[in-house]
């Protein structure tokens, strides 16, 4: 008995079923105390590993996606911003978005909840198992400023592609410089109808220009960012700011 275990443990080390390695003991014991034909046996031996490994794919996923916090949409206060539309935002839950490469952009002033939406969806992309990936508009465009000084930028603009979804944070807080701007726009236009965007921003379409610097540039932009976009423009107070003052109270 002891050499078929070792046997046993063995095979299942090469065949790389660490979770099966776990388990097959207890369900061994399990399976003679309620009869069960070996084949049953097997099959849950075998789910247990297809589980442990769908769920270890997506903890991956969501580590590599580099989001900031966590964010999931059944802790976002709706009624605290009414202007939002929750049946719209739980269809895009579904991912349907991704699979047309469309893109979301998330339009209102600070603390509306726009990131937490954003991530909301990434996480739930996640889970789909959709690769994804987060940025900062300010830390995407240093990060294409470095690869373009390094003279990485041709071989970076191939990884662009790789993920289903790109999350877009923060667009607007912060001007850009002219290079700056051409490296966001030559990424987003990579992206156009071959990948999907989530955009959060504080301005209004007409304002984009004064972080952009050029109108034409800005124009030619928006024209691919909203082709078959879903936007969500998100009027009210800020529920972070409430909330901090709930806490003084």
């Amino acid at each position: 008995m002891a050499v078929n275990k070792m046997l046993l443990e063995t095979y299942l080390k090469k065949l790389k079923m660490p979770q099966a390695a776990k388990t097959y003991e207890a369900m061994a014991r399990e399976a003679a105390d309620n009869n069960l034909e070996y084949e049953e046996y097997l099959l849950g031996v075998i789910e247990q590993e297809i589980h442990q490994r769908e769920s270890n794919r997506i903890q991956r996923g969501i580590r590599q996606a580099a989001f900031p916090v966590i964010k999931m949409l059944e802790n976002f206060e709706f009624k605290a911003i009414p202007a939002l539309s929750k049946p719209k935002v739980l269809k895009l839950m579904q991912g349907e978005y991704i699979q047309k490469r469309e893109n979301i952009i998330l339009v209102g002033s600070s603390g509306v909840g726009k990131t937490h939406i954003a991530i909301a969806l990434g996480y739930e992309a996640c889970k789909q198992g959709l690769k994804v990936k987060f940025y900062t508009a300010a830390g995407l465009i240093n990060e294409l400023l470095a690869a373009q000084q390094d003279y990485r930028l041709n071989r970076l603009e191939k990884q662009w592609l790789t993920p289903h979804l790109v999350i877009l944070d923060e667009l607007g807080y912060v001007p850009f410089s002219r290079i700056g701007a051409e490296l966001l726009f030559q990424f987003c236009s990579s992206r156009y109808e071959r990948g999907s965007l989530i955009i959060t921003t504080n301005l209004e379409f007409p304002k984009w220009t004064e972080v952009l610097g050029d109108e034409q540039m800005t124009a030619a932009l928006l024209d691919r960012l909203t082709h078959n976009a879903h936007i969500l423009n998100i009027n009210g107070e800020s529920y972070r700011f409430k909330q901090a003052l709930a806490k003084q109270t």
